[in-house]
């Protein structure tokens, strides 16, 4: 009785390692029943993330995108408190307006010093004359040269003042243009197109320089990163044919292309889900989103979904008629 106890435990046990074993090679194979010229690998579905960060230290005065919302590229996320800098961009305007009056105040001083000029030299040829008709003596020829070159370097000196202003002037709409830039910056806009993944401070709240207040996701660039054995990424090309199929949706596809696929094998991380797939040279192939159907589903598309997908190695193969996850 002991020994017929014995033995249908030693079945049952075997049983049990055969189905185990059996589940674990057919979940290693990804969707069942593929044929040749076709290969699966698991992986979640991602998206591109980018962070809207500010350039200034300040005071956070309005966040006006929510978790989930869609934005445009370029629209304003949030706002800084920028009371400081419009007082400062009304200062430099200002002194842009006085640089503007020190340049005409400067031609001005010109248009005197042309004027002295030429009315000294009318008076050394008058001078000349009489000193030649000995009218006058030679001592007041050398005092009327004299005065030539006086308003000929007044003239030097005042067209050098005009270059000063306008040098001035130069300086004072760079400091205007920096300001404002710097005021524009208060205004934390959206680097890309896409849905508020994560939304990271309130209103009131003081962000550093280069601190974060959102992230976005942009849904126009869905991927999917898949590890394929070396003995088969040979085989796979960039532009490639793939499908990716989210557990969550049942056996619907998703159409997906070859983008990428790395130059040297590598250790499979922790996450993929075989112990067979980790313990083999792979190569990381990465699968992007046809744009034409993303257009049409952006709003289906969840990232971080997990799923199989399969990668057409063969064009010359036909798809099969249904794949499962």
């Amino acid at each position: 009785m002991i020994s017929r106890v014995k033995l249908w435990r030693g079945v049952l046990l075997a049983l049990i390692v055969v189905l185990a074993v059996g589940a674990w090679w057919l979940w290693g194979r990804g969707p069942a029943g593929l044929p040749a010229g076709f290969v699966s690998g698991n992986g979640r579905v991602e998206a591109t993330e980018a962070d809207v960060a500010s350039k200034l230290a300040g005071r956070v005065t309005e966040m006006l995108a929510r978790e989930g919302d869609r934005v445009e590229q370029g629209a304003v996320v949030a706002r800084l408190d920028t009371a400081d800098l419009q007082a400062q961009l009304a200062q430099a305007r200002a002194e842009v307006r006085k640089a503007a009056d020190g340049i005409a105040e400067s031609e001005a001083g010109v248009a005197r010093a042309r004027s002295d000029l030429v009315l000294a030299q009318a008076t050394l040829a008058r001078t000349e004359e009489l000193v030649a008709r000995r009218f006058l003596s030679a001592q007041r020829l050398d005092g009327d040269r004299a005065a030539v070159a006086a308003a000929r370097a007044g003239l030097k000196t005042a067209q050098a003042k005009v270059e000063s202003s306008r040098s001035a002037k130069l300086a004072a709409e760079a400091a205007e243009n920096r300001v404002a830039t710097l005021l524009a910056d208060g205004d934390l806009k959206a680097p890309i197109a896409g849905r508020v993944l994560y939304r990271l401070v309130e209103p009131g709240e003081v962000v550093g320089a280069g601190g974060k207040v959102a992230t976005l996701v942009d849904l126009s660039d869905v991927f999917m990163t898949v590890f394929v054995a070396s003995q088969q990424a040979g085989k796979v090309e960039i532009g490639g044919e793939a499908r990716i199929l989210p557990d969550a949706w049942g056996g619907e596809a998703i159409p997906a292309r070859v983008s990428f696929v790395a130059d040297k094998a590598q250790f499979t991380p922790r996450e993929v889900e075989t112990r067979s797939e980790r313990d083999k040279l792979m190569f990381r192939v990465k699968l992007r989103v046809e744009p034409q159907w993303l257009a049409a589903n952006a709003e289906r598309i969840k990232p971080g979904m997990a799923g199989v997908a399969v990668l057409r190695l063969d064009a010359s193969q036909p798809w099969p008629a249904q794949l499962k996850p």
